[in-house]
């Protein structure tokens, strides 16, 4: 018998739509983000296509980004666009060619994006965006200096200031240049897991982030601002099945050390006990099973790797105020 068949990975159509004074950054930082998450998992990967008004232009830099493909007459239903920013015209610069080809992204995504498309709108992209229509009677946000251009673009959207990005439906926005980054982080722990986005975060040397009104970091990602490998190779067991009956000696054999030496290395730089970020992985783990589904507390407990609903109420208690339920009804 021949060797049972790989699953086809499925194949993400991207857009990186590419304005005139693009900020370079913008257009890398979240690009690379979605690049490592294909080499990190084997079930998606990002065809990121580079699309534009124009086939060449200037980046913020200097640098030329050349051989841009057009602006694509029809999208794929489950497309991607992701709008990159632009700096800031210099003073007495004559931009009306710039401004002529801003409209023609304009034009291309009012008559183009469709119910099933996602936007992920870098910096000021947010404002090519509202321009188009798509941000009407949304939260977002964008570059601080971009807020009342923002506001202007579109009246009846809800500007949320000093957040590192925001989620409403089919747009999504990020506020200025290394905010792109956290954007497409958030991106890949929603399509990939939280374990490949704090993977990506950890190649990329940067910070996981929350945005700015979740009340508290992910569970997941907590304890992973650190470049200990044996750790991480520990976090990252952990995290992939948080539910397993986990000893010490089994997560010291991971890490390569003695069950002592592993639990001191783990407070040093995770910050807290191996059982703490075990029993923190559960309750993130019931959280989501009391959110999204119906299942009665006995058994979102199992299923959470506690031994009783008892044990769950206990360790839920120490990271929240409300119980269980109020999750629940939250929703």
């Amino acid at each position: 018998m021949g060797d049972a068949e790989t699953p086809a990975r499925k194949s993400v159509p991207v857009f990186v739509v590419l304005p005139p004074r693009a900020m370079l950054l913008d257009v890398a930082g979240p690009a690379e983000v979605l690049r490592r998450a294909g080499v990190e998992q084997d079930k998606l990967h990002f065809d990121m296509q580079f699309v534009g008004p124009l086939p060449e232009l200037a980046s913020s830099v200097g640098l030329v980004l050349s051989h841009i493909a057009p602006l694509p007459d029809r999208l794929p239903g489950d497309a991607i666009i992701m709008l990159s920013g632009n700096i800031s015209p210099l003073p007495g610069q004559d931009v009306r060619a710039d401004d002529v080809q801003e409209g023609v992204i304009v034009d291309w995504l009012r008559r183009t994006v469709r119910p099933g498309h996602l936007i992920l709108s870098i910096c000021s992209g947010a404002v090519l965006a509202a321009r188009a229509g798509l941000m009407e009677g949304r939260a977002c946000t964008t570059h601080h200096s971009s807020y009342d251009e923002l506001r202007d673009a579109a009246p009846n959207c809800r500007v949320m200031e000093n957040r590192l990005f925001v989620e409403d439906g089919q747009c999504w926005s990020s506020a200025g240049i290394t905010a792109g980054i956290d954007l497409a982080l958030h991106f890949i722990s929603r399509r990939c897991g939280p374990g490949v986005a704090a993977s990506v975060a950890r190649y990329l040397v940067v910070y996981m982030r929350r945005a700015g009104a979740d009340p508290q970091l992910s569970p997941w990602l907590e304890g992973r601002n650190h470049l200990h490998p044996a750790i991480h190779r520990v976090q990252d067991a952990i995290s992939a099945d948080p539910a397993r009956d986990w000893s010490l000696p089994a997560l010291a054999n991971i890490a390569h050390a003695s069950p002592r030496h592993l639990s001191r290395l783990f407070r040093e730089h995770a910050g807290m006990t191996v059982p703490d970020y075990v029993n923190r992985l559960r309750v993130g783990l019931a959280r989501r099973m009391i959110e999204n589904s119906r299942l009665d507390m006995e058994a979102v407990a199992e299923r959470a790797g506690f031994g009783s609903t008892r044990q769950l109420r206990r360790a839920w208690g120490r990271l929240h105020e409300a119980p269980p339920s109020a999750a629940r009804r939250a929703g």
